[in-house]
């Protein structure tokens, strides 16, 4: 056996115990992730069965369950996150969208930037609840006016956030191009962006959360029906079932959307 061969299987081994030990870690997170919502979710119910905390204001995980299962059966479930989920998806996509155009367009016109850049600031500090009443006088009440709400609450840090990032690539790789007789469009789309893919998606990870929350303050207000519409409601009406079932299930839509977008970008760093 030659050297170079032996040196190629030691680091095969190399390589699997790295493998190993790396889903090793993996498993002993998603593990103790488990424990501690287990044990949180047995504590609660213990809490509520021995008395120790009132059932009528604090719920329990049976009755939760109890409740999803009576909602999955007269279809409410569905209804209710459907709208939800739909409102969340096109207000993200919108933010997406407007967001990369409108920071593209502020990077390749400096000038546009200095102007609008102190009005962004100020828009993205303003606090978007301030703006749903408006936005219901405006718009009416309905699934408009939730995604305006959804794309308000995610829209304006997404540009800057952006914006912020395009302007931090190596410098001397514009030098570069423009050097070699390329012009700011050909900077814009062979250096900028592609160099941006992981600030993209990580900008799309927060904004998706962010749509999520803008999406439940214009229900708050301005629906008759989804999750956010449930979460009044059952405040209104002291149906805790009702408002801790609806804030669980948008938890777990925040978890599912994210671990999407996540997914997407493990994808492309594994195409690197």
């Amino acid at each position: 056996m030659t050297s170079q061969t032996k040196k190629h299987r030691a680091d095969l081994t190399c390589q699997e115990a790295y493998i190993l030990a790396h889903r090793k870690h993996h498993h002993r997170v998603a593990f103790f992730r488990l424990l501690i919502l287990l044990l949180f979710l047995a504590l609660w119910e213990y809490a509520t069965r021995a008395g120790y905390i009132d059932i009528f204001f604090f719920s329990s995980p049976s009755a939760v369950v109890k409740y999803l299962y009576e909602m999955i059966l007269d279809t409410s479930f569905f209804r209710h996150t459907g709208i939800t989920l739909l409102e969340t998806v096109v207000s993200f996509v919108l933010v997406t969208v407007f967001g990369l155009l409108a920071a593209m367009l502020l990077w390749y016109q400096s000038s546009l930037s200095e102007i609008l850049e102190p009005y962004l600031v100020v828009l993205n500090s303003l606090p978007k609840s301030a703006l749903a009443p408006l936005l219901i006088v405006w718009l009416g009440t309905g699934s408009k006016t939730i995604i305006v709400a959804g794309i308000s609450v995610a829209v304006f840090g997404s540009i800057i956030s952006l914006y912020t990032g395009f302007c931090q690539v190596d410098e001397e790789l514009l030098k570069l191009i423009l050097t070699l007789g390329g012009t700011r469009k050909d900077a814009l789309f062979k250096v900028i962006l592609p160099s941006s893919v992981p600030l993209i998606l990580s900008n799309m990870k927060v904004n998706i959360g962010l749509c999520l929350v803008g999406v439940i303050i214009g229900e708050f207000l301005a629906a008759r029906r989804g999750l956010g519409y449930l979460i009044i409601y059952g405040s209104q009406v002291f149906q805790l079932n009702m408002l801790i079932t609806s804030i669980i299930i948008l938890c777990a839509i925040a978890m599912l959307l994210y671990k999407l977008i996540q997914s997407l970008e493990h994808t492309y760093k594994k195409k690197r």
